[in-house]
């Protein structure tokens, strides 16, 4: 049986060798096992001789050195750890100590469009505090219209934008699109049309200039699981792992209180109040919501700080499973439920559906519109209304009975 490597054992020659001891130190506290330690203080051995043989400091570790060396690498016929998120750790750590240049910065937008693009998504998270996710989506839509109506051909004309121009440019690209992507870009437009107005670049408020599409809001259907279909989602966790306990604890979020993957994955240590039985909920557009903490939520929860979560300075509740042990990401979130539901041989299944999921138990259980609101943190009703057509025991009362073929004499 072959022993443990150690990584403080691997010998670092070259430029990066003072900085081995304190490397081994950095990749303990984040988490890694000593034999993946000990391959990523290999792979800064190679580096720190490959920058020796070509006669270069730490001060010219840049982006196109490290492609070099990557590449190089490639060329070799290495198959492993050769990508720059292999040197993340690496490299974090010796940027912090000021050892090697930063990362380039994102190059400041030259052309009118891109200068008009960037202080849009500036207002979009700043004044409107929507998501990273949303601002992105937002300026990826209006970007035509910036392209070729405001800014055409890298001219500044925002100022005499018309509602002709609004128009004729809708007219001329909705039809093409699916009814999901044109509602989003009519939304998108007409959230720069007011940045343009608030910002004084227009004389006129042109938002109006934007037709409301036709998208049939509330003709679908939510789909909530069955009662059977989340239980056996709930049991395909082992919760004799680690693992299994941070999954059950992020699926109960969801099915209990409807809770977004956003919602999960930026619940803080500090959220929870266990002495007063409350959750702190950071939802959209900056929403700040305390909601109460149900007993079986709270065991799971305690089962899984206790005895799954690994140790790490990050200060969310959940963290990935393997090193380094940072913050989970909405889309791992979703990841999760995803891989549950296919353990469980329930297909394709995404986060959201455990939110409609509880949303719909609520409604069926006998809720109002109003506390459902309450418990998906909506701003209003409408939001909420389509469950209403998920309320199989009162839209019963509604049906009338079906004709029994006696025909009234």
């Amino acid at each position: 049986m072959g022993s443990v490597p150690d990584p403080s054992r691997v010998r670092v020659a070259g430029p990066l060798a003072p900085f081995a001891p304190g490397l081994v130190q950095e990749l303990a506290s984040l988490g890694y096992r000593p034999a993946s330690a000990a391959m990523q203080m290999t792979l800064t051995a190679q580096l720190s001789r490959w920058l020796l043989a070509e006669g270069v400091g730490l001060n010219s570790l840049t982006g196109p050195m490290i492609d070099r060396f990557l590449a190089e690498r490639r060329a070799r016929g290495v198959s492993y750890r050769c990508s720059p998120r292999a040197l993340a750790p690496m490299l974090g750590y010796l940027r912090r100590l000021g050892a090697v240049p930063p990362p380039a910065p994102t190059p400041a937008p030259t052309t009118a469009a891109d200068v008009l693009l960037a202080r849009f998504a500036v207002y979009l998270a700043e004044q409107r505090a929507l998501s990273t996710a949303t601002v992105g989506a937002y300026v990826h839509r209006v970007r035509p219209f910036v392209e070729e109506v405001a800014c055409p051909g890298g001219v500044d004309r925002v100022g005499l934008i018309s509602a002709g121009e609004v128009t004729a440019f809708l007219t001329a690209r909705l039809p093409l699109m699916t009814p999901g992507k044109a509602v989003m870009t009519a939304s998108a437009l007409r959230s720069l049309l007011r940045f343009l107005h608030a910002e004084a670049m227009t004389e006129t408020a042109l938002a109006g200039a934007v037709p409301a599409v036709a998208s049939h809001r509330l003709a679908g259907l939510p789909e909530p699981l069955t009662a059977v279909q989340v239980r056996s989602l709930l049991a395909a966790c082992d919760d004799s792992t680690g693992v299994g306990r941070r999954d059950l604890a992020v699926m109960l979020l969801m099915c209990r209180l409807g809770l977004r993957c956003a919602e999960v994955a930026a619940l803080r240590l500090d959220d929870l109040d266990w002495t007063g039985g409350t959750v702190t909920v950071h939802g959209k557009s900056g929403r700040i919501d305390r909601m109460p903490l149900p007993t079986d939520v709270g065991h799971v929860l305690v089962a899984y700080l206790c005895e799954g979560r690994p140790d790490s300075q990050a200060r969310t509740v959940f963290v990935r499973a393997v090193a380094p042990f940072t913050p989970l990401l909405p889309t791992s979130v979703s990841r999760i439920v995803a891989r549950a539901a296919q353990r469980a041989g329930l297909g394709t299944v995404h986060g959201h559906r455990l939110r409609h999921t509880a949303a719909t138990e609520t409604v069926n259980a006998g809720a109002s519109l109003e506390e459902v609101a309450q418990l998906l943190r909506h701003d209003g009703v409408a939001t909420t209304v389509i469950y209403a057509k998920t309320d199989l025991n009162r839209l019963a009362r509604l049906a009338r009975p079906w004709p029994t073929g006696t025909a009234a004499q």
